[in-house]
C-alpha cells in the first residue's frame, strides 16, 4: 500500500540494529508520509550508546524507558501504551512496528481490527505469529540486499529434474536461509489463485493486483527473498509457468499483466 498520509513509525531499539534504521525510513517513506518517528529504549544501556548520533540525524524522537526490574526491559510495554494512545486519537492511517519480538503480536492484531494498516519490520527470525498479524511484513535483511540482488547472477536453470530445487533462488548477501514460510511453491500457488480471481476477459491478470493479493494472503512476502527486486521479474523468470505482456491504457501508460500456462 502506498499514498499513506499519516504514518506512525515506532521502533523498539532494544532489538533493532541501529545501522538498519535509515534503510527502514527509506522503505516506509516509499509508502507515504511519516508524521511520527519514535524510538524506545533505555538509553543508559551501553548497547544503545551508538544510537544518539543516528537519532539526531534522522530526527527521531527518543523515548526513555528505564528497566524497573533487573534483567527485564520495559521498552515493549512503553511502545504498546503509546501505540494504543495514538490509535484512539484516530488520526493515523498506518502504524509501523520495528521489532523482531512476538510480544507485539497482540498490538498488531488490535490495530488491524481497528481498520488501520499495520506494517511490521524485523529480522527473518521474527516469529510467524507477529509477521502474520501485520498487513505487511518487511525483513530487515532485504533492505540492504536489493542492490546485491540486482547484481547477482541468475543461477536457476530453466528446467530441472529436481522438483525441490526448481526455480529456487537465494540472496547470497546474507548467510541466513529463507524461512520456511517463504516457500516459492506457495507463491506460485497464490499467483495462480490471483490469476483466477482478477483476470480480464483474455485471462490476463495485472501483476499489481496479484502482488496486492499475495501481500494479503502472505504478509511477509517479498520478492527479494527469492533474489528478485520486483514481483514481475520473478514471474518473468518462469516462462514455462507464465506468459507476461505489457498493455497500453487509455492514458498511454503501461500495465504489466500475466497469465498462467499450467
Amino acid at each position: 500500500m502506498d499514498n499513506l498520509q499519516k504514518i506512525a513509525l515506532l521502533i523498539d531499539a532494544d532489538n533493532t540494529q541501529i545501522n538498519k534504521i535509515e534503510s527502514v525510513i527509506r522503505e516506509i517513506s516509499a509508502r507515504g508520509r511519516i508524521v511520527v518517528k519514535r524510538a524506545y529504549g533505555n538509553w543508559k544501556k551501553a548497547g544503545l550508546k551508538n544510537w544518539e548520533e543516528e537519532i539526531k540525524k534522522l530526527a527521531i524522537n527518543a523515548t526513555q524507558q528505564f528497566d524497573y526490574v533487573s534483567g527485564k526491559n520495559a521498552t515493549d510495554m512503553a511502545l504498546v501504551i503509546d501505540a494504543m494512545d495514538m490509535l484512539y486519537k484516530d488520526i493515523y492511517d498506518a502504524f509501523v512496528i520495528v521489532a523482531s519480538d512476538s510480544d507485539y503480536t497482540p498490538l498488531a492484531i488490535r490495530i488491524h481490527e481497528s481498520g488501520v494498516y499495520v506494517i511490521g519490520v524485523g529480522e527473518k527470525k521474527t516469529p510467524a505469529a507477529f509477521r502474520n498479524a501485520c498487513d505487511e511484513f518487511v525483513f530487515l535483511e532485504n533492505l540492504d540486499a536489493e542492490d546485491e540482488v540486482k547484481k547477482a547472477p541468475k543461477t536457476r536453470k530453466k528446467k530441472s529434474s529436481s522438483k525441490s530445487t526448481r526455480g529456487r533462488k537465494k540472496v547470497e548477501v546474507e548467510a541466513e536461509t529463507i524461512d520456511e514460510s517463504s516457500d516459492l511453491d506457495e507463491v506460485h500457488e497464490l499467483l495462480k489463485i490471483a490469476c483466477d480471481k482478477y483476470s480480464d476477459d483474455d485471462n490476463y491478470c495485472k501483476v499489481s493486483s496479484a502482488g496486492a493479493y499475495i501481500k494479503r494472503a502472505m504478509p511477509d512476502f517479498d520478492s527479494r527473498n527469492y533474489g528478485y527486486s520486483k514481483l514481475v521479474r520473478l514471474i518473468s523468470d518462469f516462462p514455462d509457468r507464465y506468459e507476461v505482456k505489457s498493455i497500453k491504457t487509455a492514458n498511454n501508460s503501461s500495465v504489466v499483466t500475466y497469465t498462467c500456462k499450467e
